[in-house]
C-alpha cells in the first residue's frame, strides 16, 4: 500500500507552506496515520533556499504546540509526479504552478488550501511576511482549520480506494 503524498505551497516557503506541512504532520500523527500520508512542502521562488521557516511563523505554531521543521525548497516539474495533491496558499501560487504544467496534465491535483477551511471564509492563506505578529497568527489559525478539513477529506475519500 502506498503513502498518499500532499506538498504545501507558497512563494518562498518560509512561512505559510511550511506551516501547513507541520501542523498537517501534527494532524496526521494525532491520527495515527503517519506511515500512510506524507507532507511536504515548497515555494514557487527561489528567494529563500535552504532556509528554515520565519522565525515568527515558528513563535506562533509553537504558540499551538507545532514545532516548525524542513528547509526551504523550490516546487520542481517533477513535484507533479511525486505528489497525489498539491496546495497552493493563493491564487498567485496556483497559477505559478500551472504555468509549469504546459500540457495541463495535472489541474486536478493543485487545489487551494482554504476550499478545505470550514470556520474561516478566507478564500486565499495570506502572506503574513510583511506583518506584524497578528497576522502570523492568522494564519496559524486559518492553516489549523484548512489542514483539518484537508485530512478529513483524504481519509474519507482515499479510504474508500483502500489507500490508508
Amino acid at each position: 500500500m502506498s503513502s498518499y503524498k500532499l506538498l504545501f505551497v507558497c512563494l518562498g516557503n518560509i512561512c505559510r507552506s511550511p506551516s501547513a506541512e507541520n501542523i498537517m504532520n501534527h494532524l496526521v500523527e494525532q491520527a495515527g496515520l503517519s506511515d500512510s500520508i506524507i507532507c511536504d512542502s515548497a515555494g514557487t521562488s527561489s528567494y529563500h533556499l535552504g532556509s528554515p521557516p520565519d522565525r515568527r511563523m515558528a513563535v506562533a505554531a509553537k504558540g499551538r504546540g507545532i514545532i516548525l521543521k524542513g528547509r526551504a525548497r523550490q516546487f520542481q516539474k517533477s513535484d507533479f509526479e511525486e505528489f497525489d495533491l498539491i496546495l497552493a496558499m493563493d491564487r498567485e501560487n496556483y497559477q505559478d504552478i500551472l504555468r509549469l504544467d504546459s500540457g495541463m496534465n495535472y489541474l486536478d491535483k493543485v487545489r487551494l488550501m482554504c476550499e478545505f477551511a470550514s470556520h474561516h471564509s478566507e478564500q486565499e492563506v495570506p502572506d503574513p511576511y510583511y506583518g506584524g505578529s497578528e497576522g502570523f497568527n492568522r494564519v496559524i489559525d486559518l492553516l489549523l482549520d484548512a489542514c483539518d478539513g484537508l485530512l478529513q477529506q483524504v481519509i474519507k475519500t482515499e479510504d474508500l480506494k483502500g489507500r490508508l
